[in-house]
């Protein structure tokens, strides 16, 4: 068994959820490099309902 010393390349991203409406950050998902950009509908504090919610890079 040999050891591997080299870094493991990255193979997920860790972005934010923004509120539509709001324009706050209130979630950080990690999700798979590539695809399309996240849409999903979430609770939002500030308004004390569900909104959609999209991907915003760090």
């Amino acid at each position: 068994m040999a050891k591997s010393t080299g870094k493991r390349k990255k193979k997920v991203e860790s972005v934010f959820l923004v509120c539509e409406e709001t324009g706050d950050y209130n979630y950080t998902v990690r999700r798979k490099l590539g695809g399309e950009k996240l849409k999903l509908k979430k609770f939002c504090p500030r308004l004390q309902r569900h909104t959609i919610h999209n991907e915003k890079k760090k």
